[in-house]
């Protein structure tokens, strides 16, 4: 009963669309209509500016580690990653949107942020490096994610690696567009980065 209450929960913590909600409540924009149609960080950041992006990309990364802080709060021996990936299904495919969500790049890292703190600094850093780098925000989220995969393959945490590269393989697959985009060189880069 205590599983399926945590995992309830942690999908609907994940399918809070927060692109949405910044959007359309101080913006009067439902950022769906505009750039890529994601309700994810990046797609904001272009919409509607930097502001509201870091305001949407901190919500969504605090919403997968309160997901996977759940069997913690109820006392259950539910293994966090496991309540963490429903809350990236939710963001994927969330019941508050049309099932149409984001990309789950800052869920799954607000997951691994509950679960591995390290890791998520590491990965953090990897994605910023990546972004400065070469300024395409879904390359260094693709380098992330390979990023978390590798580390988890180092510390040699069966559980981790087994959820980590589930969740890489999310992150790499949603942005497929993506990566065809950048070799016709059509990807849009991000100007506020050096």
């Amino acid at each position: 009963m205590i599983y399926g209450i945590i995992i309830i929960l942690a999908y609907l913590l994940g399918s809070i669309p927060s692109g949405l909600i910044i959007g359309k409540v101080f913006y009067g924009v439902d950022i769906r209509e505009h750039g890529s149609g994601n309700l994810g960080g990046t797609n904001t950041f272009r919409t509607l500016g930097v502001k509201a992006g870091m305001i949407v990309t901190i919500a969504d990364i605090l919403k997968g580690t309160l997901a996977a802080s759940l069997p913690l709060f109820f006392g259950s021996d539910m293994h966090q990653l496991i309540a963490g990936v429903f809350a990236v299904i939710g963001h994927m495919y969330p019941l508050f949107a049309g099932f149409r969500g984001g990309k789950a790049v800052a869920t799954s890292g607000g997951v691994l942020l509950a679960v591995e703190p390290l890791m998520f600094l590491v990965i953090l850093l990897v994605f910023f490096l990546g972004l400065y780098i070469t300024k395409y925000v879904s390359l260094s989220s693709i380098f992330a994610a390979l990023a978390a995969i590798i580390y988890a393959l180092i510390i040699w945490d069966i559980p981790l690696i087994i959820v980590v590269s589930i969740l890489g393989l999310f992150v790499i697959y949603r942005h497929r567009a993506n990566i065809k985009r950048i070799r016709d060189k059509t990807e849009p880069k991000i100007k506020w980065l050096g």
